[in-house]
């Protein structure tokens, strides 16, 4: 509901501040000079909105992919924990024990604790902690027989996919689109939409609509690329539930 309100807000404002800008722009530029030169300014404004539609598009799908990537990369990384747990469970008792506790307390304290504090893109000391002593338990195994032999080697690639995977979630989370796009994009929207000043129409109110009305697609788009920027600190984030379905599974 938050995140429906700030972007409401933001709409708002943008809105009455374009509007603003137009009848200033009334003000001071003439209708009759504005009409004469309509032809000459729809053909800069057509180059312009097209750059802009570029940049726009390129950076929606840019930040889509991005929040997909993030979501996947949670989902396979809650995967291979099970995985782990599951191959512990072909292991004696005595050496198998250890695993599955540690498997079910990093899940727990990654959905209990670290996935609140990727909203500020960093890590908890206690999840890394218990990844470290789930990496040494797997090596410390001990095979047997070949059967265990694979089934050692199949642990050991899980751990690995694990911290990969956990490694670029992480990073998913500190990390946006560059700032320079940024810069682009804002510097762009506004010149989009304060070149439409310079249209001459007779009914200002038309004109003032038209205007409100590229604000608010502008501002909505940017502002969906706002909060797709941060996968896991946004009002619409990925939501640990890979990591829950994991722990009801194998905590039965």
């Amino acid at each position: 509901m938050t995140t429906i309100l700030y972007g409401i807000l933001i709409v708002v404002v943008a809105v009455v501040a374009a509007v603003a800008g137009l009848m200033l722009a009334q003000r001071l530029i003439p209708l009759s000079i504005r009409e004469q030169s309509n032809t000459a300014t729809g053909t800069i404004y057509a180059a312009l909105y097209v750059v802009f539609g570029v940049s726009l598009g390129f950076s929606l799908f840019l930040v889509w992919q991005q929040f997909n990537a993030a979501r996947q990369t949670a989902e396979n990384e809650a995967t291979s924990l099970q995985q782990i747990y599951n191959l512990a469970a072909r292991f004696p008792e005595s050496e198998q024990d250890r695993i599955k506790e540690l498997a079910v307390s990093y899940a727990r304290v990654v959905v209990e604790e670290e996935w609140a504090s990727l909203q500020q893109g960093r890590p908890t000391e206690r999840a890394q902690t218990l990844l470290g002593e789930l990496r040494r338990s797997v090596v410390d195994l001990e095979p047997h027989s070949n059967a265990q032999d694979a089934l050692y080697a199949a642990s050991l690639q899980e751990l690995d996919e694990l911290e990969e995977n956990r490694a670029l979630r992480l990073l998913a989370a500190r990390e946006g689109i560059p700032s320079i796009l940024w810069v682009v994009l804002v510097v762009g929207g506004t010149l989009t939409i304060a070149f439409t000043y310079l249209f001459g129409m007779e009914r200002a109110w038309l004109h003032a609509v038209a205007v409100a009305g590229l604000t608010t697609a502008v501002c909505l788009i940017l502002y969906v690329i706002a909060i797709l920027d941060y996968p896991f600190n946004s009002g619409v984030s990925v939501q640990p539930d890979a990591f829950e379905l994991v722990l009801r599974v194998i905590q039965g």
